[in-house]
């Protein structure tokens, strides 16, 4: 049993070294991103769902090979130029791909041919990288997980996972047929049909001895096999050579302290769980004695960790909640997965670059890699990369000091990412991310994440405050941001509160300072659940001492997209505060919005038309409205990601026309300048692709303008959130 206790009290420790690098010091940051939908064959649909799951790499370093699960292929990508990857093309399987390893010239491929659950089956293919035809396959006589080549190339190891049918008895083991591990011979990378050992691995596991399920393979240099099952909650350690079992032993439990518990729309790390399973899903060697696991979980399991562990079973080392403490702090804590298995650490990859071992630990939920340096001893956090959405594989490339993350998940039918692959290099420099992270407090950190709007202090240079959107309904807060750091450090939460307990069911798009130490907030309404727009001001405590409601004549052809920003001109009395409405609403005509004045001293509404850009692909709208100098600065934007984003601006509106109609007259058409394109920003800013939700931007008390992305509570998202200082020219 493994306290977690320590390892909350470590993390700021352990994460010092991503918020301070030292001067020229060799850090991971990412120089690519390949969509996997450029290698869809050319008799597929543009939208047709992709998957880039397990990767590896051609001995040279310059080929990229991933499985495709859905598209029943397996694709190559070209990074002779790391930092320009080219479509190479898809192979068709025949089948499911589950997993890919090289072996000299060739690329082994374990494929899924099962019909059913109880009928598993499956086939070995030998892929020839350098003319993409299938040289030779070899029955298996079951469903393949995992496939890893010895490191002399003299053998192949298989997972034969045969999995269970999670809708079959709640998905409660035994489901037989058991799994088993498949050894095949290889000569120049080809495997040889004929000398196929069966290793079973039934009655090893304390949990359903009878029915195995491996779920993945590793091998040392000895030739020794690290073979996690999963379900079972048990490592194997089997000779290569001979197929004999060497050792075996439990993955064991541990139990939690200061984590999340609750998906609950708000980040609470106060909570524990007691004598929970590991159940291990990748397992990588980081010598010949040691291996480390990842402990996504499955069945009953998953404890938000990685564990070392000696040949024997000892315990080296368990990392606790401290990683997922840690991606907290940047914003990446999935809060729909807080009840069950957390951030998911799922796949692994471990090298030498130079003189330094390093392992990755991916994190399937919240779409990071943990970069630790091996010390022999405890592990030293050295960075958090982001990747994509659900890194699932890894291949280090140490020759060309590169890191490739395979990411799963596609989201193009949604208008999503698209599964990706990313690219990442290991040289002289600072971490590109993260942009912004939290400080730890009391051991824990300051959850965060889903920014919807910015506002400068009057008075302070570099502190900036932000608000969370209503992926948090149940934790609306104002955060403290101190922009003078590299990265940003969110300070502080300020609860907003209503008769002194948590205000709920609010959707805060907007905040602008009051002049009197406390702000003005916009709340995007929606009819359907209730929630009505309006705008409420909270005092420096954090409580509404007001709430306004839009009058009924606005409110007459209301739809769901309201409020998404606020800002003020003038001050006392002579306030006016100046709203952006997203989109159009009924009585809008295409392609113009509302800008909304409201007097709070006199209560009057008014508004102007503001024009938008035409729309391509998707919508655009409005994200942030900022009063600076002479002008109200508007984002305007387009829901596009990746390359389908065109429209990410900046526009300013002079002050001195913005002279508001009465509702439900004849609203006047202002002029809009455009000041700034972000898309070169957001393409630049960590060589990601372009996300759609830029909500944030505002002016701090020097006059330096400052953007930031939602990043919408990481769900189907990739959780990156982008903080950055604006280079504007003439914004006085």
């Amino acid at each position: 049993m493994t306290n977690g206790l320590s390892r909350v009290a470590l993390t700021a420790a352990l994460f010092a070294s991503v918020a301070l690098p030292a001067a020229a010091e060799q850090v991971f940051n990412r120089i690519a991103t390949f969509p996997v939908a450029a290698n869809l064959p050319a008799d597929k649909e543009k939208l047709t769902t992709t998957s880039a799951e397990i990767v590896t790499a051609s001995e040279d370093g310059n080929t990229l090979i991933y499985s495709d699960s859905p598209l029943g292929g397996i694709g190559f990508i070209d990074i002779t130029d790391a930092k320009a990857p080219k479509a190479a093309g898809a192979v068709m399987m025949d089948g499911e791909p589950t997993s890919v390893a090289v072996a000299g010239g060739k690329v082994l491929v374990g494929v899924n041919t099962s019909e059913s659950y109880t009928a598993p089956s499956g086939k070995l293919a030998v892929v020839d990288i350098a003319s993409k035809a299938v040289d030779s396959t070899c029955d298996i006589g079951g469903q393949p997980d995992s496939v890893a080549v010895a490191k002399d190339g003299s053998f192949v190891a298989i997972a034969i996972e045969n999995e269970r049918d999670e809708d079959v008895n709640d998905g409660a083991l035994p489901q037989m047929p058991a799994g088993d591990l498949v050894i095949i011979s290889l000569t120049d990378g080809v495997a040889d049909c004929g000398t196929i050992k069966r290793v079973a691995l039934t009655g090893l596991a304390e949990i359903a001895p009878e029915d195995p399920e491996p779920e993945f393979v590793a091998i040392n240099s000895l030739g020794e096999i690290a073979v996690t099952l999963q379900e079972n909650n048990h490592i194997a350690i089997v000779d290569g050579k001979t197929g004999e079992v060497k050792s075996h032993f439990s993955a064991g439990t541990v139990d939690l302290a200061g984590i999340d518990t609750k998906s609950d729309g708000a980040l609470k790390f106060t909570g524990t769980k007691e004598g929970v399973p590991r159940e291990p899903d990748a397992v990588k060697w980081l010598d010949d004695n040691r291996i480390v696991i990842a402990n996504e979980g499955d069945w009953n399991g998953g404890s938000r960790s990685f564990t070392i562990f000696d040949k024997t079973g000892k315990v080296a080392y368990d990392s606790g909640p401290s990683l997922e403490m840690a991606i907290a702090q940047i914003g990446h804590f999935p809060d729909k997965r807080a009840r069950s298995k957390g951030i998911e650490p799922e796949g692994l990859e471990a090298a030498a670059f130079g003189d330094q071992n390093y392992f990755f630990v991916l994190s399937e939920r919240s779409s990071i890699v943990g970069v630790y340096k091996d010390t022999g001893a405890e592990p030293e956090l050295a960075q958090l990369l982001p990747s994509g959405v659900s890194p699932e594989g890894a291949v280090a490339i140490p020759s060309r000091n590169l890191l490739v993350t395979a990411n799963e998940v596609d989201l193009g039918e949604d208008g999503g990412p698209r599964s990706h692959v990313m690219v990442f290099e290991l040289a002289e420099g600072t971490p590109a991310y993260p942009m912004i992270q939290s400080a730890m407090v009391d051991g824990a950190p300051i959850g965060w994440g889903a920014l919807s709007g910015l506002v400068g202090d009057a008075e302070k240079a570099g502190t900036l405050y932000a608000v969370n959107d209503s992926f948090y309904s149940m934790q609306p807060s104002i955060f403290t941001i101190d922009a003078t750091q590299k990265p940003a450090v969110v300070t502080s939460a300020l609860p907003i509160m209503r008769g002194g307990a948590a205000a709920q069911k609010l959707d805060i798009e907007g905040i602008t300072l009051d002049g009197e130490g406390g702000f003005w907030l916009a709340s995007e309404g929606d009819a359907a659940k209730l929630v009505g727009h309006g705008l409420y001001h909270v005092d420096a405590k954090g409580e509404i001492k007001a709430e306004i409601g839009f009058p009924t004549e606005l409110l007459a052809g209301q739809t769901r997209f309201g409020l998404e920003g606020i800002t003020s001109v003038g001050t006392g009395d002579d306030m006016t505060l100046w709203m952006a409405v997203q989109r159009e609403w009924g009585d809008d005509e295409k392609g113009s919005v509302k800008l909304l004045s409201y007097n709070p001293k006199s209560k009057e509404w008014g508004a102007v038309r503001y024009p938008l850009e035409a729309a391509g692909e998707g919508w655009v709208g409005l994200s942030e409205i900022t009063a600076h100098g002479d002008h109200v600065y508007i984002v305007e934007r387009d829901n596009q990601i990746g390359d389908n984003a065109k429209l990410k601006k900046l526009y300013r509106v002079a002050i001195a026309d913005l002279k508001p109609a009465k509702i439900g007259e004849e609203l006047p058409v202002v002029t809009k300048e455009e000041v700034h394109d972000f898309i070169p920003d957001l393409k630049a800013a960590t060589n990601g692709y372009v996300v759609d939700k830029l909500e944030g931007f505002a002016f701090d008390a020097a006059g330096k303008a400052f953007a930031v992305t939602d990043n919408d509570g990481v769900d189907d998202s990739s959780g990156e959130t982008l903080f950055w200082e604006v280079n504007l020219q003439g914004t006085n």
